[in-house]
């Protein structure tokens, strides 16, 4: 049976990157007979990637069968995977966010879980030798992966191993960091297409804090006067989604890579009071900019207070 690789919902292009890198380690190293799907449609950037290096598309899945041989990369949290994971055949989880605790296996399986910027950087250094059996478009989608997860070395969870396989990989290809960086973000800053609801959701995971339910919502872009001249539709909007998802509350966090800071939308007393405690800012009007603030992992969710 056909093991499935994927990563969390509202792919992003490491979780669209990522599973296509490992199915193609298992079909061509390991002989394992492996698909890479998606949970979702991929992100502006994660599309832009597959198209420049003439990927196809992974098809996307709703849901898994019982007993479905699986691997998970890019996420361990149940709350971002499929409905029916506990029910699946889950044989390898690689990923490199924090041990969230809930998915249940059918036995002993292999974790890789390390403190880098991005689960590429883990595969590149799980396939070991047989990275030089890579093709172009392997190492094309490892870098794509690295560079925007660590924002071109901008964000703090960057460490020096990302930095280095990324630099060894764009070598590799003859691709100049910076230039291709420039691009990836270009198409990551591309919101226009999406309605305000599609925004708020593209790239979101959900937490809890202080007895509230926030869906974090983060847009990491070039531009973030785009997504900032929609902030009162985007606010109106909040609470619809938040209705849907069954959250009390949507965050959404611009983050200006270029400016290295994050604007916080304030629609509301809830918001205020969570922006000031958690980040010991000043509110005094519907946005607030923290500077430095890049990582949702290490800067915004660790620090989320009520």
């Amino acid at each position: 049976m056909t093991t499935l690789v994927f990563g969390h919902k509202s792919p992003d292009t490491d979780s669209t990157g990522s599973p296509i890198i490992w199915a193609w380690y298992l079909n061509e190293i390991r002989g394992v007979s492996a698909e890479a799907v998606l949970l979702g449609e991929p992100n502006t950037e994660a599309a832009f990637m597959l198209t420049r290096w003439d990927v196809p598309k992974p098809r996307i899945i709703a849901d898994v069968e019982a007993s479905q041989p699986c691997v998970i990369v890019d996420t361990n949290n149940p709350a971002e995977l499929p409905a029916s994971i506990n029910a699946a055949d889950v044989r390898q989880i690689v990923d490199h966010h924090k041990l969230v605790g809930g998915l249940e296996t059918k036995g002993p399986i292999d974790i890789t879980i390390r403190p880098v910027a991005c689960t590429a950087t883990i595969l590149y250094d799980l396939i070991g030798d047989d990275t030089a059996k890579m093709p172009e478009h392997i190492r094309a989608l490892a870098l794509s992966c690295i560079l925007s997860d660590t924002l071109e070395f901008r964000s703090p969870t960057t460490t020096a191993h990302d930095r280095a396989v990324a630099e060894d990989l764009a070598h590799e290809l003859g691709v100049s960091i910076p230039d291709y960086a420039a691009e990836l973000f270009a198409a990551k800053s591309d919101v226009s297409a999406f309605t305000d609801a599609e925004l708020l959701r593209m790239d979101s995971k959900e937490y809890a804090v202080g007895g509230k339910k926030f869906r974090v919502s983060v847009l990491e872009t070039t531009a973030p006067e785009i997504p900032l001249d929609r902030k009162t539709s985007l606010m109106e909007t909040m609470v619809s989604v938040a209705e849907e998802d069954g959250v009390d509350q949507v965050l959404l966090f611009v983050v200006d890579i270029l400016n290295e800071e994050a604007t916080l939308l304030v629609p509301n007393e809830l918001v205020k009071t969570l922006a000031e405690k958690s980040f010991a800012a000043t509110v005094t009007g519907d946005t607030v900019v923290l500077p430095g603030v890049m990582s949702r992992k290490k800067q915004i969710i660790p620090n989320l207070t009520l």
